[in-house]
């Protein structure tokens, strides 16, 4: 090989070397910068939520958002750029050249290991992964499928008034009132809740329900409160940006009211294409959609009008007064749903109503602000002549996701979102405090309106006006957020997702044998023999014994292992009222990974 061509293969090394350095430092420079904007903007970033964004539809988005990226990722990146491009023009012909070259490429790639590994750390990934490679049948044995109930509607129907209030939690009322601040930031709110039904019971402290996972940003949280399911989908079969439907199995509140022959509009103050609203609200009830570019194409705006996420809430709330005056001059009933907007995080939206209450807290004065639009609302819908048939509901979306703005909240503080029921048609069966997640909303708010539901249940939730438990009063919130993480063959079956072989490899089987009741001493031997397809060894095994049909009488028992690969108990049939009866017995394996597994199902009638 001559001089010269070693030559032009060193410069080509070197050239390649250099360019090599300068995109991984500008690439480590946006991904740090990318990472450290995410959270501080959402502070309370779910790796479920990370997911569905990257595959959802950026139309719609608010520009001060993508402003603010550009300003403190995107531009620091290309100040990144051009400094590299002069350290490497200066250093060219210095001998140490590689040496700063290979600097170049190491450091940015060990700082970048760093940030993306407490990224990590901080999302859970690992916890992510894991459960997103396990299946567990918690959704498939506790949906309840609308399609499946028996739903009376009234002979005169009832209006719906549904409220989305963005990010607003029972925490902003005072220590009082079951708050977590020191003075009430939401004090019609809390006035609200307090003279209506928010199932606390006797209780004067406000009481709302639990976001789950699945729920606990705007669109996942406006679709389980509407479908009773979290919006919980791998990313590689859900991209939102490609596909053309939105769980098309599941039956929802716009489904069930749309056959119903009622007229429905959602009223929203941004573009319902971001996240998927449009999509969803279209295709489950054919929603009349009122939204920031509808606004302006119909000239009740000007076509270049936009603050915030597109208009505010004052203008939201105006429109909704003049949608209602509408509606309640046609024939059939109807059902408008409002998304607000002004709440959203950061900061909010400080509009020209807003005063200034908090010194200069704008957040604070933005929910107050929220505040007192919303119960001036309400108490205009309170004089109208259509209010007797007409039931509202006014439910906060998720909790905050403002980086600093419960700061001061005790890590011990359960925070819940805001709800009330007004002028349901029907009232508490018993005057308890409930404990409940925002799936419970769905049935509850057909309860609402004068539906009589069979069973009390649909989707996870349960109708809170009724006696019969939620899934949350049975299992345990912190159950209940571990299996609904998990994969569901049930989920993807409602969201259309074609999974191969998914019984042979997912589905666990054994055999229950069931013995004959021995009345003298009052048990009925269980025992589960042959499991298998367990796929990662059997950690416990265990029974759910019931007898009434919602379940209000369900008891777990765990099995003991007699011999190898060999589970047994005896139910003690005391502990349920009678013992004659037909029951309800179905075997669950948890396995080693933590996954639940129901293997089998059957009843048993005793006389």
């Amino acid at each position: 090989m001559t001089d010269k061509i070693k030559c032009r293969i060193k410069k080509l090394l070197k050239i390649a070397g250099t360019v090599i350095a300068v995109l991984i430092s500008v690439a480590a420079a946006i991904l740090c910068l990318s990472i450290g904007w995410m959270f501080d903007t959402w502070s309370n970033l779910s790796m479920d939520e990370l997911m569905y964004h990257l595959t959802a539809p950026l139309e719609g988005t608010n520009m001060g958002m993508v402003k603010e990226y550009i300003n403190l990722c995107i531009a620091p990146a290309i100040l990144v750029l051009l400094l590299a491009l002069v350290i490497f023009s200066a250093f060219r012909k210095e001998k140490k050249y590689y040496i700063a070259m290979a600097a170049g490429i190491i450091v940015p790639l060990a700082v970048s290991g760093i940030i993306v590994r407490m990224a990590w750390n901080k999302l859970d990934v690992s916890a992510y992964a894991e459960s997103q490679g396990v299946y567990s049948t918690f959704i498939d044995d506790n949906y309840v499928s609308p399609s499946d109930v028996n739903l009376i509607f009234p002979e005169k129907k009832r209006n719906l008034v549904y409220i989305f209030l963005e990010s607003m939690e029972t925490t902003y009322t005072d220590m009082e009132n079951g708050g977590a601040f020191e003075e009430d930031v939401i004090p019609e709110l809390t006035a609200l809740a307090q003279e209506n039904e928010d199932f606390s019971g006797e209780n004067k402290e406000l009481n709302g329900g639990y976001a789950m996972p699945g729920a606990t940003w705007t669109i996942a949280a406006m679709f389980a409160q509407t479908s009773g399911i979290p919006l919980n989908i791998s990313i590689e079969d859900n991209s939102m940006d490609t596909q053309e439907s939105f769980f098309p199995g599941a039956v929802t509140l716009g489904d069930l009211l749309k056959q119903e022959g009622y007229s429905q509009t959602l009223m929203i103050g941004s573009d319902a294409t971001f996240g998927g609203r449009r999509l969803y609200f279209t295709e489950h009830g054919n929603y009349e959609i009122v939204d920031h570019p509808y606004a302006c194409e119909s000239g009740m705006l000007p076509e270049d009008y936009r603050v915030w996420w597109g208009y505010e809430d004052s203008k939201l709330f105006s429109f909704a007064r003049q949608k209602l005056r509408e509606l309640s001059r046609q024939d059939e009933p109807f059902n408008l749903t409002l998304l607000t907007v002004d709440t959203h995080f950061e900061n909010g939206y400080f509009c020209e109503i807003c005063e200034n209450d908090w010194e200069d807290d704008q957040y604070a004065n933005v929910f107050s602000c929220a505040s007192r639009q919303v119960e001036s609302f309400v108490r205009w819908i309170q004089r109208q002549p259509f209010y007797e048939d007409t039931a509202i509901v006014i439910v906060g979306d998720h909790p905050t996701m403002d980086s600093n703005f419960c700061d001061d909240v005790d890590s011990e503080y359960v925070r819940k979102v805001y709800t009330t029921f007004i002028n349901p048609s029907v009232e508490v069966t018993e005057n308890i405090e409930r404990n409940y997640t925002t799936f419970d909303i769905f049935p509850t708010t057909l309860a609402a309106m004068g539906v009589e539901i069979e069973g009390n249940r649909l989707g996870l939730g349960t109708n809170l006006f009724s006696s019969a438990q939620t899934l949350t009063e049975r299992f345990g919130v912190e159950k209940e957020k571990q299996e609904i993480t998990r994969k569901s063959v049930m989920m993807e079956e409602l969201a259309d997702i074609k999974v191969e072989n998914v019984e042979e490899k997912h589905r666990p089987k054994a055999e229950l044998q069931v013995e004959a009741y021995r009345e003298k001493i009052g048990i009925l031997p269980v025992t589960l023999r042959n499991i298998t397809d367990v796929p990662n060894g059997i950690a416990s095994a265990m029974i759910a014994v019931w007898k009434n049909e919602d379940q209000s009488d369900l008891q777990w028992i765990q099995l003991e292992e007699i011999e190898k690969g060999v589970y047994s108990t005896y139910v003690n049939m005391a502990s349920f009222a009678e013992a004659e009866g037909e029951y309800q017995i179905h075997a669950y394996v948890i396995d080693e990974a933590g996954g639940q597994y129901n293997v089998y199902r059957t009843d048993t009638v005793i006389k």
